[in-house]
Formats: C-alpha cells, structure tokens, sequence
C-alpha cells in the first residue's frame, strides 16, 4: 500500500471530527485556520464558534468593527492575526465581490495567507491539489524519511515542500492533507509519539535508526531579549485608568493598565527611584504589588509584568496623553491584549472590579 493510501486509510479509523470538516464553505475553513495558527485545536475551538456566530458570512465580517474583531480575538494572541483577517475579508468584498476565493493563486492575494492556508482552504474546498507543509507535516516526513536537513533552512524547506507534493493524492488532495496533519497531530507527536502502535513502524527510517527524538531538525532561532513592564491599577470611584497601546511595537491598538517599561526588573523601592516613575506619580504614593511577576513569551521576546495597585488616583502626577478614565461597566467593550484580559479574569475580587 503507497504512503498516501495507508496515510489516508489511518486516517478514516483515526481522525478527530472537527466542525470545519463538515463543511466546503471556504470562508469556515479560512476561520478555523486562521484561528488555529499557533493555536492547539482545544483553545481555537470556542472562539471559532464565536466568530462563525458572529460573523456568519465574509461581509458580516469585513463590515464589523475592529475593535469588536480584536475584543472577540482576545485571549488568542498573535493580534496581528485578526487584524489581517479584517484586511483580508475586505479585500473579498472589494475584489471578489463577496464571493470568499477557492484557488490557490487567488487566496495567496488575501493578507495573513500564506502558503500553508491557501494549500488548506484550496484543497479543503475545491480539492486542489496542492499539498500542505506544516509543523505536523514536516515531522511526519522528516521521521519517516528520515531528513536531517533543518526544516526551517531554505534548502529544507525546499526538500520538504516538493516531496510533500510528490506523496500528495491528486485525487483526494483535501482528504490527504486533513490525514497528514491529523497523524502528525495525533500519532507521530513531537514528544513521546505512538510508535509502538504506528501504521509506519516497519518503513520509518527514524525509527529503525533511532532517531525520532531528534528529528525534525531546526535551527535554533535567535536569543529572546527581555523586557520589563510595570503595570498600575489606578481606580477613581466606578472608573479605571488605561492606555491604549500605539503602533510600531507589541500589541498595537490594544487596551492595558498605564504602563512604565524598565531596563531590567525592580523592586517596588528601585521603581520609586526611577526618573520615568517621578515624572508620573507623586512622591507620596504608596504601590501594593498584586500577585507574582507573569511572563509572556513572544517572538523573540519576553515579556516579565508586575502589577501594582495605587492608593490613591489623584497621585497621578502627569497622565499621559494615552492615558484615559472608563467606567467599569465599559471595560468588556475594550479589546485587551492577553496579558490584560487574563488578570482581569483571574483578579475581579482582588481590584474591587464589579465586570
């Protein structure tokens, strides 16, 4: 039996039934892989009901708000994802004429797809032959062929993408793609795959020679820089002091508690030291830390918060242009980064926050 008939007859025993499968409707599949970008399928799946209910149709879409497409996306991360999302449903309406695109050539036009989503949506909904290469699918044939070349180097990325459309069905490409992904996804996992019980035990090259746990191969990406943000809850009667974040940096557009980056990490004295601390809050405030410091890792960056609660809002000294009071009934209607949005879940009681 060929890779691709064996792959494919695993799959009909063993793959997941995810909602988008039941579908061709290219702009579901676009959602749920958009979504699922840097996602596991457990943390996608309630947001892709959200939008889908939200949004029905691609113009519901491009019609709503950003800020209520950025407010449903919150949690998620990746914020950039959403914003290309609204990009790209505009662009349907304005050069599709609102009918959601099926080819290749035409989905690789919409921003945020790449070569990975339009192989997906196009096979998935029109069937076209065009093989997907993803973390799962790189894993499957590095371990199965047993590649060594780094996956993530031009000429491993070369290697990989042909041999995937040479193994690819011509004609059950949708049916092959979901089946490769979902045995990467479910059989040959990165950590403590199933070998014992694998479909391709006898003809896997990184079984035989032991090499499952070192492949696939990837270059070490480049050192995470830190960076150390001070974050103060600052409550005036039912309202709540936060900064809108500006562009050219993380997180754009998106709401947080006023916020002072440093150097390196602090000491609620060493804060108190601080030019850019003098310069915001008087000298008679009085900072109760909240919780632990949280780390966020982003790309190529660390992001290591400490929130602090201010005894009194009239010892903000110079509010920041960005700096603005809401009421707390209006906090929900803003679209917060993650950072945000989970201490405000996780600290309702803690802050005095009726939300």
């Amino acid at each position: 039996m060929s890779f691709a008939r064996e792959l494919i007859a695993w799959y009909q025993a063993n793959g997941r039934d995810l909602p988008w499968r039941a579908t061709q409707d290219p702009y579901i599949i676009w959602l749920s892989e958009v979504i699922l970008q840097q996602t596991r399928v457990e943390q996608g799946m309630p947001y892709f009901y959200r939008f889908v209910e939200s949004y029905p149709t691609v113009s519901h879409f491009a019609e709503a708000p950003e800020d209520d497409i950025l407010r449903l996306w919150q949690g998620l991360g990746y914020y950039s994802r959403a914003r290309n999302m609204h990009k790209a449903a505009k662009l349907v309406l304005s050069e599709f004429k609102g009918v959601f695109p099926v080819t290749y050539a035409d989905l690789i036009r919409l921003p945020g797809v790449g070569e990975y989503t339009a192989a997906a949506i196009s096979s998935f909904s029109s069937n076209e032959a065009k093989a997907v290469v993803d973390g799962n699918v790189y894993r499957v044939l590095a371990r199965y062929f047993g590649i060594d070349e780094a996956i993530n180097g031009t000429a491993g990325k070369k290697i990989f993408a042909s041999l995937a459309e040479e193994l690819l069905d011509k004609e059950r490409p949708g049916l092959y793609n979901q089946a490769i992904m979902d045995f990467g996804a479910l059989q040959c996992k990165p950590k403590s795959p199933f070998c014992g019980t694998c479909v391709f035990q006898v003809d896997c090259q990184a079984y035989r020679e032991g090499k499952v746990n070192v492949l696939p191969v990837k270059h070490k990406a480049k050192a995470s820089r830190n960076r150390y943000f001070h974050y103060f809850i600052v409550q005036k009667d039912n309202q709540l002091l936060m900064s809108q974040r500006g562009a050219g940096d993380v997180w754009t557009g998106l709401y947080e508690f006023p916020m002072l980056e440093t150097a390196e990490s602090m000491t609620v004295e060493q804060l108190f030291e601080q030019e850019l601390f003098k310069g915001c809050f008087a000298e008679t405030a009085v900072l109760e830390p909240l919780g632990a410091i949280t780390k966020q890792v982003l790309s190529h960056q660390n992001i290591y918060a400490r929130f602090y609660r201010l005894d009194d809002a009239e010892k903000v000294r110079n509010k920041k242009s960005e700096w603005n009071y809401f009421l707390l009934e209006k906090l929900d209607s803003l679209a917060k980064h993650k950072l945000i949005f989970s201490f405000l879940e996780e600290n309702k009681e803690l802050i005095n926050l009726k939300l």
